[in-house]
C-alpha cells in the first residue's frame, strides 16, 4: 500500500495569532562552511542555517530556528493524535533495568542501551523506547475491560548509544520521538486492535500530509499477530538510506524486508550440463571471488544458508537450508513464513559440529541431519549449469544438477519465495508489471505488538464474561527530530533549505534594505503585524548587513516567502515579493496587496 502526497501544508488561516521576531534579537548563527564530518544535505544545511549545533558525537543543540520547527511538527502530531482519541502523558527517561529484564531487551539492545548506576548501586537505562514502562503503567491503571480500548502517547527524548552516529539528526545518540501504545482485549471488532491500528494509520497519513511531506506508506515486516500488521511511513528522497519497492500499476509498496515477489516459473527437472566437476577454491568463501575463479557469473551459483529454528522443538527440524541464487540475498522473514516457525542464522560452531562446511555448503547437505530444504524459484531451475559449494572446505563444484545430484533429497524440499526483492522483479499484485526501487527515509512506523509485552508483565484483565484475557497491544512511533531532517533531505536546492510552510520556523521573512530609514522600519512592522494577525509567523531581518548577505541567508534558512523593502519599490508604493525556490528576482507587489499575496502563497 502506498500514499504519496503532493498536497500543500495546512493553511495558516485557522491558526492562532502568529509571532513576530527580529533577526537582531535572536540567535541565528548562519555560516558558509559545512561541518567537516557532514555528508548528508540535512546535516550540512541545518548546521549552516543555524538550526542545530553539534555538542558531541550524535548530540546536538536545537537553536531557536530548529526548535521552532520541532515545535511545529510536535503541534501537528499532537492535534492528530488527540483527534484520533489518544491521550498524552509523559514517562520518565530513566527506566529501572529490572523492567527491561522482563522482556529481555536489556540483552537484546546490547551496547546500544545507555546504562547508569546510581549512588546506591541501582542500575537504570535511558529509554530507547518505552514498551516496558508503559505496560507496567497500563497494568496498574487498567483493571477492567470497560476501560478499553485506550491509546496513550508521549513526545520525549530517546537515547541509543550508536556505535557510529552520523548524519546529525538522522542517526544520533539522542533524538525526539513520539511513541504511542494502544491496549485492547480483541483483535477484531469494535475497540479491537485492528480498529485502533486503522485509526493510527489514518492519523499518520494526516500528520505527514499536513506537514507538507512527499511520503509513501509501505508494508513492513508483520508482527506476531500476522497479516498486514506493520507499515512504515517513508519520506521520498534520493538521499534516503532505505530502499522502497513499488508497483506503479497496483499501488503496492513495501520495504526490502517485507516485499513480496510475483509468480516466477520454476522446474527442477532438466538434463545435466556436464559431469560434476570439483574445483579447488582456496580461501574463497565469498560468492564474487569464487565466481570469478570458476569463470561463471554470480547468478549461475547457488548460495545455501544454514539456519535453525529460533525456538527448537520436537516437531521442528534441526536445521533449515535456504537456497538462493548467488546474486540474491536470503530473507529471514520469508523463510520463517515458508516453514511456519521462527528461524535464525545457525550457530556456526554447532553447525560445523553437525557436519556443515560453512562457506562451502551445497543443497546436498540437507542429508546430513534432520533438515528442511527451502529453494527460491530462481534457484529451482533444473536446466542451469549451477556452481555451488562442494561440502568440503576450499572446494566448489561445477555442473551441479538438481534431478541428478539431489534425487535422494528433493522429497524434503520446498520451493518458495525466500529472497529479498529487487527492482525489475515481477509485481506480486499485477502480473503485467514489475517492481521499481526508490529511496526513502523512515519517519514513522506502526505495528501490532500483540501480547508480547503483556505476557512479560502478566497483564491480564477480566472480560465481560469474567474470564481472564491477556491484553493486546499496538505500537506507533514518529521520529520528530528525524522528520525535520528528512524534510530538508526531501526539499532543498543549491542555495539552502526549501521548507513547506507547516515546518518552516517562520512563514514570511521581511528584509530591510536600509534599517536606518524610519519609513522602511515602520512599513516592516505594519506588514508583520497584519500577517501575524492572520496567523503567519514573521521574521524581520533588521541586521546591519549588506543586502546580498541578507538574501543569501534568507535562501539558506528556507522561509517560504520573502518580502523586501527598498527605495526603488517603495517609490512605486510596492515591495518585492518572492517565493523560496523561485528562480531569479522577485516581483513587485503593491503594498496594499502584499499581505494577501503572502497568505495566498502559504495556503
Amino acid at each position: 500500500m502506498t500514499t504519496s502526497t503532493e498536497q500543500p501544508a495546512t493553511s495558516i488561516s485557522n491558526r492562532r495569532r502568529g509571532d513576530v521576531s527580529y533577526w537582531s534579537k535572536t540567535l541565528i548563527p548562519t555560516t558558509r562552511d559545512a561541518p567537516s564530518d557532514a555528508e548528508m544535505p540535512s546535516h550540512i544545511l541545518l548546521t549552516r542555517a543555524g538550526f542545530i549545533r553539534r555538542v558531541g558525537a550524535g548530540i546536538y543543540d536545537y537553536l531557536p530556528l530548529g526548535y521552532r520547527s520541532i515545535q511545529k511538527i510536535e503541534a501537528i502530531v499532537r492535534e492528530e493524535m488527540n483527534a484520533a482519541g489518544a491521550s498524552e502523558l509523559l514517562l520518565p527517561a530513566l527506566a529501572p533495568i529490572e523492567l527491561l529484564k522482563k522482556s529481555n531487551r536489556d540483552e537484546a539492545y546490547g551496547d546500544q542501551l545507555f546504562r547508569l548506576t546510581d549512588r546506591h548501586g541501582r542500575v537504570a537505562a535511558l529509554g530507547p523506547t518505552h514498551e516496558e514502562v508503559i505496560t507496567e503503567l497500563a497494568k496498574a491503571g487498567i483493571t477492567s475491560y470497560k476501560q478499553m480500548p485506550v491509546t496513550l502517547y508521549q513526545i520525549q527524548t530517546k537515547f541509543r548509544d550508536e556505535f557510529r552516529p552520523r548524519s546529525a539528526l538522522l542517526r544520533g545518540r539522542e533524538f525526539i520521538m513520539k511513541d504511542a501504545y494502544s491496549f485492547a482485549l480483541t483483535v477484531e471488532g469494535d475497540g479491537g486492535l485492528n480498529e485502533q491500528y486503522d485509526a493510527m494509520y489514518q492519523a499518520y497519513v494526516n500528520i505527514f500530509t499536513r506537514l507538507g511531506l512527499d511520503f509513501s506508506v509501505v508494508e513492513a515486516e508483520a508482527g506476531p499477530i500476522g497479516g498486514s500488521a506493520s507499515h512504515e511511513f517513508m519520506v521520498n528522497c534520493d538521499s534516503g538510506e532505505d530502499t522502497i519497492l513499488k508497483c506503479d500499476a497496483s499501488g503496492y509498496a513495501a520495504n526490502v524486508e517485507k516485499c513480496e515477489i510475483g509468480e516466477r516459473a520454476h522446474d527442477l527437472s532438466g538434463a545435466p550440463t556436464g559431469e560434476l566437476e570439483r574445483v579447488h577454491t582456496p580461501k574463497m568463501p565469498g560468492i564474487d571471488l569464487v565466481a570469478d575463479h570458476l569463470g561463471v557469473d554470480a547468478s549461475q551459483m547457488l548460495k545455501t544458508i544454514v539456519m535453525a529454528p529460533a525456538e527448537p522443538g520436537d516437531d521442528k527440524p534441526d536445521y533449515v537450508l535456504a537456497v538462493v541464487r548467488g546474486d540474491h540475498e536470503v530473507n529471514e522473514g520469508k523463510v520463517r513464513d515458508a516453514v511456519g516457525f521462527g528461524v535464525e542464522l545457525a550457530d556456526e560452531k554447532a553447525a560445523k559440529a553437525a557436519g556443515f562446511k560453512i562457506g562451502y555448503v551445497s543443497p546436498k547437505a540437507a542429508g546430513l541431519c534432520k533438515a528442511v530444504l527451502i529453494v527460491d524459484p530462481d534457484a529451482a531451475q533444473g536446466g542451469t549449469a549451477w556452481a555451488t559449494g562442494a561440502d568440503e572446505y576450499d572446494h566448489h563444484v561445477k555442473h551441479f544438477n538438481w534431478s541428478r545430484d539431489m534425487a535422494d533429497h528433493l522429497a524434503k524440499s520446498k520451493i518458495a519465495d525466500i529472497r529479498n526483492a529487487m527492482a525489475g522483479d515481477p509485481s506480486p499484485r499485477d502480473p503485467n508489471s514489475t517492481l521499481r526501487a526508490q529511496r526513502g527515509i523512515e519517519v514513522g512506523h506502526i505495528f501490532k505488538l500483540g501480547t508480547k509485552y503483556a505476557e512479560c508483565f502478566d497483564f491480564v484483565v477480566l472480560d465481560e464474561n469474567q474470564k481472564k484475557q491477556t491484553v493486546i497491544m499496538g505500537c506507533y512511533g514518529i521520529g520528530v527530530s528525524r522528520t525535520l531532517a528528512s524534510c530538508v533531505e526531501m526539499s532543498h536546492d543549491d542555495n539552502g533549505i526549501v521548507f513547506p510552510p507547516a515546518i518552516a520556523p517562520y512563514h514570511v521573512e521581511i528584509v530591510l534594505m536600509d534599517i536606518k530609514k524610519d519609513d522602511h522600519r515602520a512599513l516592516a512592522d505594519k506588514l508583520a503585524q497584519e500577517l501575524a494577525d492572520a496567523g503567519a509567523d514573521v521574521l524581520i531581518d533588521d541586521r546591519k548587513e549588506r543586502p546580498g548577505v541578507k538574501f543569501k541567508d534568507a535562501d539558506l534558512i528556507g522561509v517560504p516567502v520573502r518580502i523586501t523593502i527598498g527605495d526603488k519599490a517603495l517609490a512605486e508604493r510596492s515591495v518585492e515579493f518572492k517565493r523560496r525556490g523561485d528562480e531569479g528576482k522577485g516581483e513587485w507587489t503593491p503594498i496594499d496587496n502584499a499581505v494577501t499575496a503572502c497568505l495566498d502563497a502559504l495556503a
